[in-house]
């Protein structure tokens, strides 16, 4: 599925009938099958952009379409992960994982299914466990593989590995690529961390600025598994930066 943006604007009310301002003027194409990255600053409205995208947020002014389609709620096809863990507390991993093809009467194949992911995500044995039993890093891989196996066009992340331990995060993060490299869905992911983006995106695009916009995009041509030793990296994490620091100093200027 492709995503097409024109002229996002979302603003917040304020007391006295003011407007906070989070996002002006965002104009962005995603084609099918990329693995976008969404990489910005805390607050610079990255959360924002993705649940608009998902529908769960009205739009101020614009338009977002997914092939072809104007968007205003949330649908089967965009699959979300956020930054916590949200599992429903009484039902165990295996049915957290199929409670939402249960819901949309998708039954093929479920129970082979279940147990393919089950096994690739680490948790067999814990099929039973309820959420609270679970680390963090386990309940994520639980968010994870109840977003897979519904089959999504369209994955959204909002910094999902954000809490983890450096070696749960570098395994999810190779996890997901497996995934998406297999599936072919169209990702979208937030992030802070420049690293992680180049890690995992085949195209970064850079939100700040004020107000609030794309600053610039870069397209990521390195191979999967990606070195984070390697020149291109270096180079590619560098211009980054670079771009970040002089947003940040310009509007500080202001």
């Amino acid at each position: 599925m492709t995503i097409q943006m024109e002229k996002v604007c979302k603003r917040f009310p304020q007391p006295a009938g003011k407007e906070l301002s989070v996002l002006e003027e965002v104009d962005l194409s995603i084609g099918e099958g990329e693995f976008v990255i969404i990489l910005g600053e805390s607050g610079c409205g990255k959360s924002t952009l993705l649940n608009l995208m998902a529908g769960l947020l009205p739009l101020s002014e614009g338009e977002i379409r997914v092939n072809g389609r104007r968007i205003n709620q949330p649908h089967p096809s965009r699959a979300m992960i956020f930054q916590q863990p949200s599992l429903l507390p009484w039902l165990n991993v295996e049915e957290n994982i199929v409670f939402g093809c249960k819901l949309r009467g998708e039954h093929d194949d479920l129970t082979v299914r279940t147990a393919q992911l089950i096994e690739i995500m680490g948790l067999s044995g814990f099929e039973k466990v309820k959420p609270h039993e679970l680390s963090l890093g386990m309940a994520q891989r639980v968010c994870l593989a109840r977003a897979m196996i519904g089959h999504p066009q369209i994955l959204l992340l909002d910094e999902p590995f954000a809490s983890l331990d450096t070696i749960t995060r570098s395994h999810l993060q190779e996890e997901l690529i497996e995934f998406w490299m297999v599936e072919k869905f169209t990702a979208v992911f937030v992030t802070h961390d420049i690293d992680e983006a180049i890690l995992m995106g085949t195209r970064v695009v850079l939100l700040g600025g004020r107000p609030r916009g794309i600053l610039k995009t870069y397209e990521v041509n390195l191979n999967f598994p990606r070195d984070i030793a390697s020149r291109g990296f270096f180079l590619l994490r560098s211009a980054i930066l670079k771009k970040l620091r002089e947003s940040f100093d310009g509007y500080q200027r202001r």
